[in-house]
């Protein structure tokens, strides 16, 4: 969507081209909510070695922005040296500067930009820089929202890296999994970060086990994919139970900009700034593709004999549908394949097991559904499969950005049958190049 759309929508709030300064929070409750209590003191993270900030040098590079030029806090720049991060990626570089000095930020990125880094660094900055006379249990003061389990784990961890050298306290609360467990960490710690899925969190929110009118910041992470899951009445519910948005800074990140989320994000955001990091082709020229015909019947037979070949690593072959993933995981097993399988219908505990078997081993094969599709950061996987195309182009590109990271090369394979050839069409348009379809190898 053209952020034309979003400018229009945002003309009338914007006259000046900046953002006014935030307005102050009014007096808020100082009493113990209903099951709130005081807050514990933290346990103090385990002492680390002194580290020297100017052991952490990098030279300034023309059209690049460094870590150093946005004057952080030493302990996120000890967080980000660790994780061997010296540049800001264009959204990190584009969005830093806006949103450290308290803007709110609409901002269109594709996965794999570096965009989690970016919205943290904020969190984390604005968290250790400014302190409130007094903290409750059940009270985060940040909160990020993302639709998927798996997604949410990924910032979860992304945060702790970035936040090693602190004292904040991130709680991930998701679906499906340690009910209890999320439950004692809302109620019994100080909790300065929240990760978490929708559903979940409004279920802690409805019980009052969680509060969240002390939140200064939130972030909504790929809004795109929320609305195609059907969050929205859960997100609006959520940002409800937030102080208004003249007062905490929100930051919202969405890979495409349909009419709902424009609507959406004007009245969720304060004045925001508008970003967009176009990716430099919109299929990574680092990944192989190729579309084979074949009929709908062959392709279970077809796709066995090529997981057997020698040149086959980690692979994931993406399907449509549940049922679809689920029997094609079993054909699979019949054929040979050690096949694992990955979808929204196996419980959480399955799914962590079967995420970290697939990390850990080699020739592994995973069939995953498109809730792997985002979020999910796998080094090594050297095939992408396709069983069915995805009934979304921009799909087509986040399965296929599986493969080919950091620079490795990585082979796409679609399987295309007579029904599945009409939409090639549209992700030619989307590609922007001409898509042609294969007669299957001999070999």
């Amino acid at each position: 969507m053209p952020f034309g759309l979003i400018k229009r929508l945002t003309k009338s709030q914007d006259k000046k081209k900046t953002a006014p300064k935030k307005a102050t929070a009014p007096e808020r409750h100082h009493k113990p909510k209903p099951k709130s209590k005081p807050a514990p003191k933290k346990a103090p993270k385990p002492k680390v070695a002194p580290w020297d900030p100017a052991t952490f040098d990098v030279a300034p590079e023309e059209g690049k922005t460094r870590f150093h030029d946005l004057n952080l806090d030493d302990r996120i720049m000890r967080g980000i040296f660790d994780l061997g991060f010296q540049y800001c990626s264009p959204i990190q570089a584009q969005s830093l500067p806006l949103t450290l000095a308290g803007h709110d930020i609409i901002g269109k990125a594709q996965t794999g930009t570096g965009k989690t880094a970016a919205f943290l660094v904020t969190v984390l900055q604005k968290l250790l820089s400014t302190k409130p006379a007094e903290r409750y249990a059940s009270e985060p003061r940040a909160l990020v929202l993302a639709p998927t389990r798996e997604l949410a784990m990924q910032i979860a961890r992304d945060a702790a890296g970035l936040s090693k050298y602190t004292d904040l306290n991130v709680v991930t609360v998701l679906g499906g999994v340690d009910y209890d467990k999320q439950k004692q960490q809302l109620t019994n710690e100080v909790v300065d970060i929240v990760v978490a899925t929708p559903g979940r969190l409004l279920d802690f929110l409805q019980q009052e086990i969680v509060f969240l009118d002390q939140v200064e910041m939130l972030v909504i992470d790929e809004a795109d994919r929320m609305l195609d899951m059907g969050f929205i009445p859960d997100l609006k519910r959520i940002i409800r139970a937030t102080p208004e948005k003249s007062i905490r800074q929100t930051q919202l990140f969405s890979a495409t900009f349909p009419m709902d989320i424009l609507n959406l994000s004007a009245s969720w955001t304060h004045v925001p700034m508008q970003v967009e990091i176009e990716p430099e082709s919109v299929a990574t020229e680092t990944v192989e593709q190729h579309f084979y015909s074949i009929e709908e019947s062959r392709k279970v037979k077809v796709l066995a004999k090529y997981l057997k070949r020698d040149d086959i690593g980690k692979a994931i072959i993406f399907a449509n549908r549940r049922d679809t993933s689920r029997d094609l995981t079993d054909a699979l097993k019949k054929e040979g394949i050690r096949a694992m399988l990955l979808s929204g219908e196996v419980a959480q505990q399955k799914r962590m097991k079967t995420l970290d078997r697939f990390k850990s081993e080699d020739g592994s094969v995973m069939v995953a559904t498109d809730v792997a599709g985002r979020g999910i950061h796998v080094d090594g996987i050297t095939h992408v499969f396709n069983y069915n195309l995805p009934d979304d182009p921009e799909d087509y590109v986040h399965r296929i950005g599986r493969t080919g990271r950091a620079g490795s090369s990585g082979v796409a394979i679609s399987l295309i049958d007579e029904y599945e050839a009409y939409g090639l069409p549209e992700l030619e348009k989307y590609l922007g190049k001409k898509v042609s379809t294969e007669p299957l190898p001999e070999d």
